[in-house]
């Protein structure tokens, strides 16, 4: 996310220690393991989010005036599968029998390559220590994977998972998806950028809004039928976007899922990923112990 010392000043400095010695206090299962990030600025995927353990984020997705206005639904599960609770989920994709899932923490980001029935990763490998992983997208021939702050994105073979080369970007990385033609990708604000899938250049942008207000925070990127589907950071909802003008046409209510939450602040709704050949997709969130199979209702 943008720094929270760059937006706010002083002030900010002053909450940032007083932050910083209430973190020293507490225990370190919200850590999720990982080490001290060498950044100043807290990341889309490290600041807490809620109060106590099992909070969910509560926010909610502004609607503005103007039309069109978004309808608001909701997620009804249809099975439960198992997620390993290690995970940071930042990025998730399922393709053909498998899913691929990026996720993040310095010192502990990886990308790894598994069955969608259960059992362990085929493949797995980590990111450098000084990195923080963010989305991900598989083209037919590349899997590409973002980083947080470092503007790198890998362009990696999609079956061992090896970093082939490097693209730099500008700004932040946050969600990637691919829908068949290009690359989409979001920072963190109201934008959303369109890419070459084989060169990682920009080609166009638009700005995300709903109901003629603005939308920021957009994290995890999913294409699906035309369309993208999104999960706002700090919020338990999934919108659907139209690429084409930025509108935001449906939210979705995800609140439900993985309740009682874990114990970490951290482990909030991230991770959308389409089934092949039907119109549910899988949800997640950081250090879940469960992926849901959901049909999006309204």
């Amino acid at each position: 996310m943008r720094s929270v010392l760059g937006t706010l000043g002083p002030l900010a400095v002053t909450l940032s220690l007083v932050g910083a010695v209430a973190a020293c206090s507490a225990t370190g299962s919200d850590d999720a393991g990982g080490t001290t990030a060498p950044s100043a600025s807290l990341a889309s995927s490290s600041m807490p989010t809620s109060s106590g353990s099992g909070d969910t984020t509560g926010g909610q997705v502004p609607v503005g005036p103007s039309e069109p206005r978004p309808a608001r639904g909701s997620v009804e599960v249809v099975r439960t599968l198992e997620h390993d609770p290690r995970l940071f989920t930042q990025g998730l994709q399922v393709v053909g029998d498998e899913i691929y899932e990026s996720t993040g923490q310095y010192g502990g980001s990886q990308v790894q390559r598994r069955p969608l029935a259960g059992g362990p990763p085929t493949v797995s490998v980590p990111m450098a220590g000084n990195e923080f992983g963010e989305g991900l997208a598989v083209t037919p021939d590349t899997l590409w994977t973002l980083t947080w702050t470092n503007g790198i994105a890998h362009n990696r073979d999609p079956q061992t998972l090896e970093v082939r080369s490097e693209v730099p970007y500008a700004g932040e990385g946050w969600g990637l998806c691919h829908d068949g033609a290009r690359l989409i990708m979001s920072n963190g604000s109201d934008e959303l950028t369109f890419r070459d899938p084989v060169t990682f250049e920009p080609t166009g942008t638009v700005s995300v809004t709903s109901g003629g207000t603005p939308v920021d925070q957009i994290n995890e990127l999913e294409c699906a039928d035309g369309t993208v589907l999104a999960n706002v950071w700090m919020t338990d909802e999934v919108i659907r976007i139209d690429p084409a003008t930025g509108a935001v046409t449906a939210i979705y209510d995800a609140s439900a899922l993985e309740q009682p939450r874990p114990a970490s602040r951290e482990a909030v709704l991230n991770g959308i990923a389409a089934l092949p050949g039907s119109e549910n997709v899988l949800l997640t969130g950081k250090l879940w112990t469960s992926l849901y199979e959901v049909r999006l209702i309204g």
